[in-house]
């Protein structure tokens, strides 16, 4: 007769089976209730950092949602390759099946996009859409021998990484090779006939019928899919995404450059405004930021910063406007050489680059003008003694900032410490159109 501590272990031991009997073995779980499920996420445009990471992430939601597949309706002029790279190991590690719909008509999968397409478990083509065009651009530009030899690293690489995810997913391997070194494309019926995607589909309806039943490998073992009926459920880009997606076209990139310069420049010309220095360093920041997704060439970066010294210094010396000039064409040239290293839909446009030149130059301009009309005021308060006077701060003085003094606006300083905004000074000195002054109750 067994013993209670024997009964007592029996016990525990069939709650232990029992509780791990349900448990998914390899990852292969149970399908959820209810028909099946197929996401979609749609990527249009330059593939980016924000990109990667939602492809990535609805890689993961589909596969903690236990969807039939996930479905990416691609249309892409190509992108960044280290952008490229996170995706294909998102795709290539994916438990849940993946389907890559170059669609609708008109759309393409060129450069990074043939490698997206290529990753895919299942990859489709529109009618009237082309793949290919995958050399790579951006490095080793140049006439010099390095530059050649880096254009011919990256090359090789690039082969290599399509051959590799070709063979991987049984894809034409030949082909590959000669879109990236030869820059070849094809149409949707010639890519299929090459073996470089599986069919063509006009519309996601069809393609989901014709794939149903199919079986495809992925990290988690074999997956037959059920999307004849399936109900597509589309996942969009959260809000951080959409924000990365923004900071990477290059246009906005540049605008925030400069609205980040004209307000520190603002900031600098009226002290103690606050608001226009706040946003110039916020502006800026988030244009360079930008700038150093795109991986931009630092002699434009240079071009530009000495445009807005010349700017500065027409406003300082007379130079009757040569200077601005010299600062208007320093930016042009600065601009177009900011992103020149890129591919033709990552540089910024030159009707952009243009009309911000001009903008540039009238923002100098006025500036210009509002300093010779102090100057002519100057010579009407020269006689003007102010000194031991009182007047009242008008912001903060910390120490620079601006008073009221006499009838007039002043720029002023802080002898000691900080005023603040509202406070009565007394004027100690005065350099010019500067004053001196320290609060009125010291004395």
């Amino acid at each position: 007769m067994p013993t209670p501590r024997a009964v007592l272990g029996f016990a525990l031991l069939a709650l232990a089976l029992a509780a791990v009997a349900p448990l998914p073995v390899g990852g292969a779980a149970a399908p959820p209730a209810g028909p099946p499920r197929v996401l979609r996420i749609d990527v249009d445009g330059v593939i980016a950092p924000a990109t990667a990471r939602y492809i990535a992430r609805a890689v993961r939601q589909a596969e903690q949602e236990r969807a039939e597949a996930l479905l990416i309706r691609l249309d892409t002029p190509g992108g960044l390759l280290k952008s490229m790279d996170d995706i294909t190991k998102a795709m290539l590690n994916a438990g849940v099946p993946l389907i890559v719909w170059v669609g609708p008509e008109g759309a393409r999968a060129a450069s990074a996009g043939v490698w997206v397409t290529y990753a895919a478990h299942i990859a489709a083509m529109a009618p009237a859409t082309r793949i290919g065009a995958a050399h790579p651009v951006g490095v080793g530009q140049g006439q010099g021998e390095q530059d050649r030899t880096l254009m011919e690293k990256v090359t090789n690489d690039a082969v290599a990484s399509l051959q590799a995810i070709a063979r991987r997913r049984g894809r034409n391997a030949a082909w590959a090779e000669r879109a990236v070194r030869q820059s070849v494309s094809a149409t949707a019926d010639e890519a299929v006939r090459l073996d470089v995607v599986d069919l063509v589909a006009p519309t996601v309806d069809h393609l989901l019928r014709r794939v149903h039943g199919r079986t495809v490998e992925t990290a988690l073992g074999p997956r037959r899919l059920r999307t004849a009926d399936a109900r597509v459920v589309a996942v969009g880009m959260d809000v951080t995404e959409q924000f990365l997606s923004l900071l990477s076209d290059p246009n906005v990139g540049f605008i925030l450059l400069n609205i980040g310069i004209v307000g520190i420049l603002a900031e600098l010309y009226n002290p103690g405004a606050i608001l226009p220095g706040v946003v110039g360093g916020i502006a800026l920041i988030l244009g360079l930021a930008s700038f150093a997704i795109l991986e931009v060439n630092v002699a434009g970066l240079l071009l530009i910063a000495l445009a807005v010294l010349l700017f500065i210094a027409d406003i300082k010396v007379p130079g009757h406007g040569v200077l601005t000039v010299g600062g208007v064409v320093a930016f042009i040239f600065g601009a177009i050489l900011l992103t020149e290293r890129q591919a033709p839909f990552l540089r910024i446009s030159l009707q952009l680059i243009v009309a911000v030149a001009l903008a540039m130059a009238a923002f100098s301009l006025f500036a210009l003008g509002a300093g010779l009309r102090a100057q002519r005021r100057a010579p009407a308060m020269v006689g003007l003694e102010v000194v031991g006077q009182v007047g009242v701060a008008r912001s903060d003085l910390a120490p620079a900032g601006t008073v009221h003094v006499a009838g007039e606006e002043w720029s002023a300083v802080a002898v000691d410490g900080t005023i603040p905004a509202g406070q009565r000074v007394r004027v100690v000195g005065r350099e010019g159109l500067r004053l001196y002054v320290e609060p009125e109750t010291r004395r």
